[in-house]
């Protein structure tokens, strides 16, 4: 019989599990997981009982071990040394459960934004006033590192901007009624509206096809949403 290392990805949230999964889980004859965390919770509270904090695993066919959370580096180490050259034969899966999808590594970023701001003193005394310009700053260096053509200084470079949209996302969710998801969902919903002949061709007499055309179709909807609420600053 096969022993299986589930992994478990920690930005999908726990319970979230493929249906091979769950079979796996399901017909294990023991299941056991090196540390507790939401999705192990989430597994024993579907009725399926879970020896967890058992140490480092040993072979055991048929059963399934859950790796720590997200971590595949320790599941397929796991699986290695159990069917290292000892004589015997050894069969080892690493199962994935549950996969991260594009962009979900934004997730990371509030989750550590969320921390700072609770327990480092210097992010919690921050406001959008104190923060101002630093937006500018690190606007200028993703400008520069453009400019240098160097792709590895311009990834870093966004990232540093995107703290800053995150950081005060974070902010304004503590005194002013919105935050980084209220952020996300109004630029993805003015893309929407913005192009239409992506999302809404059948909408439109004239689908357009140069970028020119394109360019002059968002700054009509442009002044057609400024026109309709003069107090909003559409861009």
């Amino acid at each position: 019989m096969t022993m299986q290392v589930l992994v478990l990805s920690p930005r999908v949230a726990p319970g979230i599990l493929t249906l091979a999964a769950w079979d796996a889980l399901r017909a294990a004859s023991v299941v056991r997981a090196s540390v507790d965390d939401p999705h192990v919770r989430a597994i024993v509270d579907s009725g399926i009982a879970v020896d967890a904090g058992t140490g480092a695993p040993t072979y055991e066919p048929g059963s399934v071990w859950i790796a720590p959370t997200g971590d595949a580096t320790w599941a397929r180490s796991v699986a290695d040394d159990l069917t290292g050259p000892d004589g015997q034969q050894r069969q080892v899966e690493v199962v994935f459960g549950s996969y991260d999808l594009p962009g979900s590594g934004l997730l990371d970023v509030v989750d550590v934004m969320d921390r700072l701001r609770r327990e480092c003193p210097w992010t919690a005394g921050q406001t959008h006033e104190s923060l101002a310009r630093y937006v500018l700053e690190e606007a200028q260096e993703v400008h520069e590192a453009l400019a240098d053509g160097d792709s590895d200084h311009v990834r870093e470079e966004l990232g540093d901007l995107l703290m800053q949209v995150v950081f005060h996302a974070r902010i304004a969710a503590e005194s002013q009624g919105w935050d980084v998801d209220d952020v996300a969902a109004g630029i993805a919903a003015k893309l929407i509206r913005r192009n239409p002949h992506v999302f809404a061709p059948e909408t439109l007499d004239h689908v357009p096809t140069t970028a020119d055309e394109i360019d002059a179709q968002w700054q009509r909807i442009k002044l057609t949403e400024r026109a309709s609420d003069p107090y909003s600053h559409p861009h």
